[in-house]
């Protein structure tokens, strides 16, 4: 059965790694016969979370900015994607400010029921993305009805487009078609 699938790429940069990795991803899961949405964090406009609580009784955040509107998306989504650049070995901070405006969701009947994480970095070794890893964990574990699914990282590109080729594209295809 046909899932609908959120994927949001966090970069700020054109052409970016983390970017194309998502599109991968994208091109599995639409191949398995899902309906696949990519919303870019490019050209938005997400102030950070004041930590006023408002959304738990709103339902929404009292700041009018886009966030609420990729919020109401994965809200509706089942699968949610995280696609980030992994800057200083943690997700880039756009992604982490997009997460916490997302508070709204806490209270509410999400539909999420799988997460994943797609991340680059110029970095190799193998622990490159735990504290990515483990910030998308704390995140899922506040929604006792999602679970975290996988991830893909590819380490060593850093110039724009320099992922083209790697291995990770394969694996992020893989991942898509199996949701």
């Amino acid at each position: 059965m046909a899932k609908k699938v959120l994927i949001i790429e966090t970069s700020l940069r054109a052409g970016s790694n983390s970017d194309i990795l998502a599109e991968s991803f994208a091109k599995g899961a639409r191949k398995a016969g899902n309906d696949v949405e990519v919303i870019s964090l490019k050209g938005k406009k997400i102030g950070f979370c004041t930590g006023c609580f408002a959304c738990q009784q709103k339902g929404r955040c009292v700041i009018e900015d886009d966030a609420n509107e990729i919020t109401e998306k994965i809200l509706e989504a089942e699968v949610v994607v995280w696609s980030t650049p992994i800057y200083y070995y943690e997700m880039s901070g756009q992604m982490k400010t997009m997460i916490d405006r997302a508070n709204s969701l806490y209270p509410r009947d999400y539909k999420f029921r799988e997460v994943y994480l797609l991340s680059v970095a110029a970095e190799d070794e193998s622990h490159t993305d735990e504290k990515a890893v483990s910030g998308v964990n704390g995140w899922v574990d506040c929604f006792e009805k999602a679970v975290f699914k996988g991830k893909v990282f590819a380490g060593g590109v850093n110039e724009r487009k320099e992922i083209e080729g790697h291995k990770a594209l394969a694996e992020a295809y893989a991942m898509g078609k199996s949701v």
